[in-house]
């Protein structure tokens, strides 16, 4: 089920009429009806997915419950691996065996062997790889004992498949959205208010920024040989925007839902284009999944705490098993290489750990510093979208490649030229309005609210307007991280 469907927009008021209305007195019930929602939320797209998150669930519950009885350290690392090894054995089977076999093909073949392959027609589940790394944050943290293993079967089932952030997070932790579960819930009025204006925000991001972008980003990409260099810089910028609207708007749709029956997710971007160098950028870019590799990968392995050379070589795995998590496809790890080359220099000259606050506090304007190094580090983010978008690396390196050739100085054009200026005042319009709500969980959280009641209104009217005209005159995209 899309969050810009019909379907969800009948689901979601029925779901809330129940769970406030119906079974309101009563938190397992509550949680029961979250389950049977997420459930049905999920079978939607193919009832089959619903096997194998099930499956998943048993899993992690059982042994969960194994290594609160268990005492010995072998066994409990025994029952560790197995949770590991059974969810990363599913992610890699659905997600990467064909990749795996067709490069193994690929390597024989380049030493004069040819052998055949026995690839498989495999579909992905959709939000494997969330609900994936969800779930063993609960195996992990109850082995680590920073989490006291749950007992209650349908709260854990409900934590790994919560509806709002099942398909593409945030991928929450256990320590931080399990708990919640056991905790009576009462409506709050200005948190649910606030989480309408995060759906609102969320929505126009998805429909009116990046689906727009979409259409300009898909056509220079996928006929990228007929554009100058000039036109693709432009398309990769196209590609930059529609990316962060698709993803953080499915984050805010996300959040803002969770608020709407009383959860609180974590927030997962916080206005990564105005970063001012790479280390900034990932702490505010897909912040739960980058936050699960420090945790999770990064430190177990060592962190910064074994030299420069371990740290490098620590970040250059977490850097490109990011990227892999993305997708099996060399242009992801590519992506994720370029990103670690690029948090190198600021790691090696100790500048990671600036820029912890927002940029231009308390200031209408940034100061000229702060608008060059936002440019630099927009651009090599922009640079670095290209080796994720492209269909392969000949793909990548060819629209690179073209990039840097005399063509970059030709006037940009384009297939429908009459359809990109609106676009990008839609753009303009976007990012002072992020600009403006900069220091908050989002970009509606305060602005507008002592403004008169009729401004504000019309304000937010303008912007549903907007979401309705392009969902029902534009070409709907699927999510972007439905398919990883």
């Amino acid at each position: 089920m899309l969050f810009n469907s019909i379907d969800f927009a009948i689901f979601l008021p029925i779901v809330f009429i129940l769970y406030w209305f119906v079974t309101n007195k009563n938190l397992k019930l509550q949680n029961a009806l979250i389950v049977l929602a997420s459930y049905t939320f999920y079978g939607w797209w193919d009832w089959r997915f619903l096997f194998l998150i099930f499956l998943s669930s048993i899993i992690d519950y059982l042994v969960g419950i194994s290594l609160s009885k268990q005492e010995n350290l072998t066994k409990r690392k025994t029952l560790l691996w197995i949770s590991i090894i059974a969810n990363l054995g599913f992610l890699c089977f659905f997600k990467y065996y064909n990749f795996f076999i067709e490069n193994f093909v690929s390597a024989f073949s380049f030493f004069g062997t040819e052998i055949k392959p026995n690839t498989l027609n495999i579909i992905l589940p959709v939000g494997i790889s969330f609900y994936t790394f969800q779930t063993l944050s609960y195996t992990i943290d109850v082995y680590k004992r920073k989490l006291e293993p749950t007992k209650d079967f349908v709260a854990f089932l409900a934590f790994v498949s919560f509806f709002p952030q099942l398909v593409a997070g945030p991928i929450e932790r256990a320590t931080n959205l399990l708990p919640q579960f056991f905790r009576k819930r009462t409506f709050d009025y200005s948190n649910g208010v606030d989480g309408l204006r995060q759906i609102l925000w969320g929505l126009f991001k998805k429909i009116v920024i990046a689906d727009n972008c979409a259409l300009h980003a898909n056509e220079i990409f996928n006929n990228s040989t007929d554009y100058n260099g000039s036109t693709l810089i432009i398309g990769a910028v196209f590609f930059t925007f529609q990316i962060y609207g698709d993803f953080s708007g499915y984050s805010d749709i996300a959040i803002g839902t969770s608020r709407l029956f009383g959860f609180n997710l974590q927030q997962n971007f916080a206005f990564p284009y105005f970063s001012r160098n790479i280390a900034e950028f990932w702490r505010r870019w897909h912040i739960s999944l980058s936050t699960w590799f420090r945790d999770y990968l990064y430190i177990p392995l060592g962190g910064s705490r074994g030299g420069t050379l371990i740290s490098i070589r620590n970040i250059f795995i977490i850097f490109i098993v990011s990227g892999f998590w993305h997708g099996a496809n060399w242009t992801f790890i590519i992506w994720g290489a370029l990103n670690a080359f690029y948090f190198l220099p600021v790691y090696i000259f100790k500048n990671n750990r600036k820029y912890f606050d927002v940029v231009a506090k308390g200031s209408y304007l940034p100061t000229i510093k702060e608008t060059v190094l936002m440019l630099f580090t927009f651009g090599l983010t922009v640079f670095a979208w290209i080796f994720f978008r492209a269909e392969n690396i000949e793909h990548a390196l060819s629209y690179v490649s073209e990039i840097f050739s005399k063509s970059l100085f030709i006037y940009p054009s384009f297939q429908q030229d009459s359809l990109v200026k609106p676009i990008v005042v839609l753009l303009f319009v976007f990012i002072i309005i992020e600009w403006l709500g900069r220091g908050q969980q989002h970009a509606l959280a305060n602005l507008g609210l002592k403004w008169f009641r009729s401004f504000r209104w019309a304000f937010y009217c303008v912007i549903l307007f907007c979401v309705f005209y392009f969902h029902f005159s534009g070409k709907q995209q699927e999510f972007i991280y439905f398919q990883f």
